[in-house]
């Protein structure tokens, strides 16, 4: 509850900090202890009851398994939350907004010290679909 109150959109362009308390799907958001909720720019998951947004690029991906690799990229899964977030402990990341993302999220592209570029990572395992409205011409390492 506390995370939802200091949750707030980080302008566009702005490098911020994100060390990751819960995942909720494949492409976000991650909560971060600093406050933002990052959905992750670039690229489409399924929701977790498995369906596909209208518009969005729909990858083949299960919405259960995806949302699994995110919380193994960004730290150890430490339970479930009453929200049903998975609680997760990791290294703090580095991410850049992309803006709003709908309600309180901010959209980033975010680098976790323990894996890289989790869009790119999301996407080369296959867990998410690139979507190329939003790639903004971003580049994998």
């Amino acid at each position: 509850m506390i995370a939802l109150l200091l949750a707030s959109i980080v302008p566009a362009g702005q490098s911020f900090n994100c060390t990751p308390t819960a995942v909720w799907d494949g492409d976000g958001p991650i909560w971060c202890a600093e406050g933002p909720h990052i959905r992750l720019s670039g690229i489409a998951a399924r929701e977790m009851d498995g369906s596909c947004s209208p518009g969005h690029p729909c990858p083949a991906a299960d919405a259960v398994a995806a949302r699994d690799h995110l919380v193994t990229l960004v730290g150890t899964r430490q339970g479930i939350l009453r929200t049903g977030h998975v609680k997760v402990a990791g290294p703090t990341m580095r991410c850049r907004s992309a803006g709003g993302a709908g309600g309180n999220r901010t959209a980033a592209f975010c680098v976790s010290p323990k894996s890289g570029d989790l869009s790119c990572a999301m996407v080369r395992d296959g867990f998410a679909a690139r979507w190329d409205r939003y790639w903004q011409g971003h580049r994998c390492e």
